[in-house]
């Protein structure tokens, strides 16, 4: 054997050797801190949620932004066949492939009907489920039937739901085109006695000078506080994780400890 011949037979031993005693060890955060995966809401990406990890990863905590399929830097891999269900799956593969534990799971808006059905899913890997200002569907409820006064039919080009706010070709980051199936699809929910024994929290959003009972997502609100959930009532716009990030991050480790 030459020495190039054996060099190389002695490289392939060590990579079996390495790769066969490789084990799966769970992820954990700062011993003060938590988990935290953070969902985005409809036309968003992880980027929305920037400015609340780079607060919560100074504390100690451990956070992943998920980006749906789809949707900010995966806006490459938009089609019209992406639905609720692949939402989901998302998320669910992001907890189980980097393999966490007691996850502070966080959904804004449309996100609140990903994390329902994430905590469906896996729910012996969720410690909590926070929903700020989203969706708390029931099972076999969709967005549009979850808020029918919103009929964003209309809205739909080509098999998506455009953010009609965008105008031009800004550079990124920005809101793109939502399937329009991650709206019409209905969510199935089969565990639901153990997805109900996980802490959750609500926190709706309420505009200055605006009453509760006039956001559009005070029905989810109210859906929480009848499952006996603790709820909150915070000052901002819809988008409180970019305008009132420290507000909202308090609450989040206030409700996760």
């Amino acid at each position: 054997m030459n020495s190039k011949t054996f060099c190389f037979a002695i490289l392939i031993t060590a990579l079996i050797s390495f790769t066969g005693c490789r084990t799966s060890v769970p992820v954990a955060a700062h011993p003060s801190g938590n988990n935290y995966v953070l969902v985005h809401g409809a036309w968003g990406g992880g980027w929305d949620w920037r400015q609340v990890d780079d607060l919560l990863t100074a504390d100690g905590n451990k956070v992943f932004r998920a980006t749906l399929t789809g949707q900010g830097e995966r806006a490459h891999l938009s089609n019209t066949n992406i639905d609720l269900e692949t939402h989901i799956e998302d998320v669910v593969n992001l907890i189980v492939w980097e393999n966490l534990h007691d996850v502070v799971l966080v959904g804004h808006s449309y996100g609140g009907m990903v994390i329902t059905g994430v905590a469906d899913r896996v729910p012996d890997r969720i410690k909590q489920l926070v929903y700020v200002d989203a969706l708390l569907p029931e099972n076999g409820q969709s967005v549009l039937t979850a808020i029918p006064g919103r009929n964003v039919r209309q809205a739909v080009t080509n098999g998506y739901i455009l953010p009609v706010w965008v105008t031009g070709n800004p550079p990124p980051p920005h809101d793109v085109p939502m399937p329009a199936l991650t709206f019409s699809q209905p969510i199935t929910l089969t565990n639901q006695a153990n997805a109900a024994a996980i802490h959750a929290l609500y926190i709706l959003t309420v505009d200055k000078g605006r009453a509760p009972e006039q956001d559009g997502f005070y029905q989810f609100y109210q859906r929480a506080q009848a499952r006996g959930w603790p709820s909150e009532i915070m000052e901002g716009d819809h988008n409180v994780q970019r305008s009132h990030p420290k507000e909202l991050v308090h609450l989040l480790e206030q409700a996760s400890h």
